[in-house]
């Protein structure tokens, strides 16, 4: 397992039905780590995370998690491990007001390996996050606007206390103004000692919060490298990212 790394995939492939869209995917998180993993529509990122999460039942290769082996774990055990996952259609329950839904994600207090405190989130916590949400704790959450939902799934998922947090491009169809935010919430999150892999195809944005890039094309890392590295290389971006 690589040093420090909270969660690492070793020759990671994945089917839906009979297609296979991942093949011998390798990568690895650190603590304290934004990861941004890119690439087109369609290249392959969200099923990636839903892979590392347990969402695909047809899947090989191996998984670790904290150390541990979790190739074969279902994704409620992995969420109690403490693996955070923020789906790109967000999944807020509808008829359940703000409150309700951040009950939903709660789970107990984490600590690192060492014995030392691992964050730990209430909701004055993300209110003060995410004042948004603080000031609408009673609406629900079939009454608000696609950002504000994102920032709820957001939200629920670190009432979880996760380490790490799998986040499907959350800046995806939602106003600038929010996209904002979210980039201000990463850099919160990893300032909190939150890990972050990072599903994104928006370049800007990879770049404003991610240490480390993997570049996924056809379900497989064609690139990796820093961030820094990927603004510069002209190259690769137009191969591989640009529309």
């Amino acid at each position: 397992m690589t040093t420090n790394a909270l969660l690492e995939a070793n020759a990671l492939c994945a089917w839906y039905g009979a297609a296979q869209i991942l093949y011998d995917v390798d990568l690895h998180v650190n603590r304290g780590e934004v990861v941004a993993l890119m690439g087109r529509n369609g290249a392959g990122k969200s099923t990636t995370l839903k892979a590392l999460m347990g969402l695909l039942p047809k899947r090989k290769g191996t998984i670790r998690f904290l150390g541990q082996d979790v190739s074969k774990a279902e994704p409620h055990e992995v969420a109690r491990r403490g693996l955070g996952y923020v789906p790109e259609d967000r999944r807020v329950f509808g008829d359940l007001s703000v409150m309700e839904n951040l009950e939903v994600g709660k789970q107990p207090a984490r600590q690192w390996a060492d014995g030392t405190a691992a964050p730990l989130w209430s909701t004055a916590k993300l209110f003060k996050l995410f004042p948004n949400l603080g000031e609408m704790p009673d609406r629900p959450g079939g009454r608000m606007s696609g950002g504000e939902q994102q920032m709820l799934s957001v939200a629920r998922t670190l009432m979880g206390n996760p380490y790490l947090v799998l986040l499907d491009e959350p800046s995806e169809g939602v106003a600038p103004v929010i996209v904002e935010q979210m980039v201000q919430m990463i850099l919160e999150l990893k300032a909190q000692g939150v890990s972050i892999l990072l599903s994104e195809q928006n370049m800007h944005f990879a770049e404003l919060v991610s240490d480390r890039a993997y570049v996924l094309e056809k379900g497989q890392i064609r690139y990796q490298a820093s961030m820094a590295e990927l603004a510069v290389n002209e190259e690769v971006r137009r191969a591989y990212l640009s529309v």
